[in-house]
């Protein structure tokens, strides 16, 4: 079984934390990234080439790799740049995934200039679209893209006042009727109720993180439930 076989009908779990968060640190991300895999996940999604090389030690579940970066010039910030892909290939996630919205990206490239750039370079790297509309998964999926994400919706302008889990999913519903390559789902899949139904939906696989690996959030959904007995 080679490692995207692996990942169909399965979790994922997210193991980032950004340079603000008290879990901020490879090691940590290494450790966590375990705990994962002693879990039964079958792949990480990962953030930076230092977090990806310290997971790489401490498992060897396939990866999916980006880096957050922000530029002054774009709204950009999930692996904006050659530079960014640069930098993952030093550690070669088995996918590295992208903004694919209709953003431009920092000096004005668009995502199809930036998509072809990336396949002339690094021709073999499969890549991963993370989007945030069905318009965009569309065309990701035309584009070529080997899995297509839900990752941004909710969090673009265009998709503010959608939610991926409304009305079951609609729109993950909707994306897989209208692309060819598999559909991996995430964002606000927060139980395991919900990650159930997407793979019953027919997502390839299914992202998890904030409420598998950011315990502050976690703490904070449980002290806010208990805080409503106050009022």
């Amino acid at each position: 079984m080679n490692s995207f076989e692996q990942l169909k009908g399965h979790l994922i779990v997210s193991c980032q934390a950004l340079p603000h968060e008290p879990l901020h640190s490879s090691f940590i991300m290494g450790r966590m990234a375990r705990a994962a895999a002693e879990g039964g996940a079958f792949g990480i999604r990962a953030n930076t080439k230092e977090d990806i090389g310290e997971i790489k030690k401490n498992t060897d579940l396939p990866i999916i790799g980006i880096v957050k970066r922000d530029y002054e010039d774009s709204s950009v910030y999930i692996t904006p740049t050659m530079k960014e892909i640069d930098e993952l290939m030093e550690v070669k996630p088995e996918i590295i995934a992208i903004d694919a919205t209709t953003a431009l990206r920092p000096g004005n490239v668009t995502l199809d200039d930036f998509y072809h750039a990336i396949r002339k370079k690094y021709p073999h790297q499969s890549l991963m679209a993370d989007c945030s509309t069905v318009e965009e998964a569309i065309h990701a999926d035309t584009l070529g893209f080997d899995f297509i994400g839900t990752t941004l919706v909710g969090y673009t302008p265009q998709s503010e006042k959608d939610k991926i889990e409304k009305n079951d999913f609609e729109i993950i519903r909707k994306i897989l009727e209208n692309v060819s390559h598999p559909v991996v789902a995430e964002g606000n899949i927060n139980t395991p109720e919900k990650a159930k139904r997407v793979i019953q939906l027919g997502c390839y696989s299914v992202v998890v993180g904030s409420i598998i690996t950011r315990p502050q959030l976690i703490t904070k959904s449980f002290v806010e439930e208990i805080a409503k007995l106050e009022k």
